[in-house]
């Protein structure tokens, strides 16, 4: 009986033992596939990432991101100082190279000549670079302050109001944003822009032209409003509250734009990070710029905490505004010709 039971029981045991074999082979085999997927899927993200960084690296490699300031822009001037975007531009195989100006205009003439890829100015020097064909972008906005920039005249002066400037020689840099204040001043006081004699001169010779009785008064702005406060018996006439928003503006050249968006996207970030700083210390801002400029540090402390700073995408709002001052300028013809500025604002730092 046991020899006819044992080839029974044999089997049941040999069929139970190749079933659990075979479900354990197919558990096996699903779970080797499982992981084996994955596994390629990952290969596959990080193939693609390392393509990605490859390749963007290889669109930015040898790169020069040329970039114009001037020692009172305090951002643009503090950026080259400090050294971050110059590593964060090796990091992209890219490089930056620093070109100084005295003001806004000249910077834009570059920029028209290819010489320069982005800058900052006050809101008039794009209008006229604009309607002198120069192919820019506005890419951002400073919003600064009207508090910043003034019209300023000896404490002595015999000159107490805007309306008393009629027949007055008054400097300041022609297409500043000091122009636009002194056009707008004058028409608020009365007067016409022909009225006034416009002694057109940078920053550092108007300064010497008012110091030395040379012109009448001097329309101007920080930090040098500030110095000169600081300095010398000075009274203001107005600033610009109610008559010009006194903003800045960060330019790029289109070319450069359409060639390197990822670029200038590195390029604002590391901005942004430069007015968050300065923001939050006006006093080491002031401490900074004091052998920059040749300013004391008292003086630039009283520029600084006036003024507002920031990195924004153009709203309809500041479009409208710049645009008033392309009018403004055509109307008494500064500007030759009708611009359109929302033609050359970039989208694409919106959201």
């Amino acid at each position: 009986m046991f020899t006819k039971y044992l080839p029974h029981r044999l089997m049941k045991i040999v069929s139970s033992f190749l079933q659990n074999y075979e479900i354990s082979r197919i558990g096996i085999f699903a779970l080797f596939f499982t992981c084996g997927l994955t596994l390629t899927l990952v290969i596959s993200a990080c193939a693609n990432n390392t393509g990605n960084s490859v390749a963007t690296q290889t669109a930015t490699q040898g790169v020069v991101v040329r970039i114009g300031y001037q020692k009172a822009a305090t951002i643009l001037s503090a950026l080259k100082n400090r050294g971050n975007l110059a590593q964060t531009l090796t990091t992209a195989g890219a490089s930056v190279k620093w070109a100084e100006f005295p003001a806004g205009p000249p910077m834009l003439e570059a920029m028209n000549a290819g010489s320069i890829d982005f800058g900052y100015t006050g809101e008039s020097p794009p209008i006229f670079a604009q309607a002198g064909g120069t192919p820019l972008l506005y890419v951002a906005y400073d919003p600064w302050s009207p508090k910043a920039e003034a019209i300023i005249v000896p404490k002595n002066s015999p000159i107490k109001t805007v309306a008393d400037l009629k027949g007055k020689k008054l400097a300041f840099a022609k297409g500043s944003n000091a122009n636009y204040l002194v056009v707008k001043a004058v028409e608020a006081a009365g007067l016409n822009y022909s009225d006034i004699k416009p002694a057109h001169l940078t920053p550092a010779d108007a300064r010497a032209a008012f110091t030395g009785g040379k012109v009448d008064a001097w329309a101007i702005w920080d930090p040098y409003l500030a110095a000169v406060e600081h300095d010398k018996d000075v009274r203001i006439l107005t600033d610009a509250t109610n008559l010009a928003p006194n903003r800045g503006y960060y330019l790029a050249r289109q070319e450069f734009v359409n060639s390197h968006p990822d670029l200038l996207k590195t390029l604002l970030d590391e901005v942004s990070k430069v007015n968050e700083w300065a923001t939050n210390n006006p006093e080491e801002v002031a401490k900074f710029l004091e052998p920059e400029l040749g300013i004391p540090a008292a003086a630039l402390e009283i520029a600084e905490k006036r003024r507002k700073y920031g990195v924004l995408p153009l709203t309809d709002e500041v479009i409208a505004q710049q645009q008033n001052i392309a009018d403004t300028f055509h109307k008494i013809k500064l500007v030759p010709k009708q611009i359109q500025v929302k033609d050359i604002v970039w989208n694409g730092n919106k959201s």
